[in-house]
């Protein structure tokens, strides 16, 4: 896709370089400037705690020796996390993602980019903002996020 050097440099910044990828981001000052700059070809909200836990064990893959493994056992996460963050599974990494705790950044490093099909149902229109009169799909969608994500995540 055609796109300016500085909306592609924050997408590489925040780990989306493909379509359908996800990632879960600390929102702070700047995070949100970033968020700004690429609102038009991203979406985002607030995930609920059922979404966080459907999408770590549907598509939860963690970064092991620069290669993606998926998080079918434990043993991948506290291998990986259980000396540098204290978290020693799966429940573990859900609540620290979910809660924003202060080793987040270590786990949220640890998650590849979650790779999510296309929505079922498609997308409603993907030139408007969410928040826009038309209705869209891009930008904030706060709470709305899960509904999406279940769609995607199938």
């Amino acid at each position: 896709m055609k796109m300016s050097p500085k909306p592609n440099k924050v997408l590489q910044l925040l780990r989306l370089r493909q379509l359908h990828n996800g990632v879960f981001l600390k929102v702070n000052k700047p995070i949100l400037n970033m968020l700004k700059l690429v609102q038009p070809f991203v979406t985002y909200g607030y995930p609920s705690l059922s979404t966080v836990r459907q999408l770590l064990y549907r598509r939860g893959c963690g970064k092991v020796n620069k290669q993606r493994i998926p998080l079918t056992d434990n043993d991948v996460i506290a291998d990986s996390l259980g000396e540098k963050a204290g978290i020693k599974g799966m429940e573990d990494l859900v609540h620290e993602i979910y809660t924003v705790g202060p080793k987040f950044k270590e786990a949220s490093n640890f998650l590849w980019p979650f790779k999510l099909n296309s929505p079922n149902g498609g997308f409603k229109c993907k030139r408007h903002g969410y928040c826009e009169m038309k209705g869209g799909d891009w930008g904030n969608r706060e709470e709305e996020i899960n509904e999406l994500i279940a769609r995607m995540n199938h």
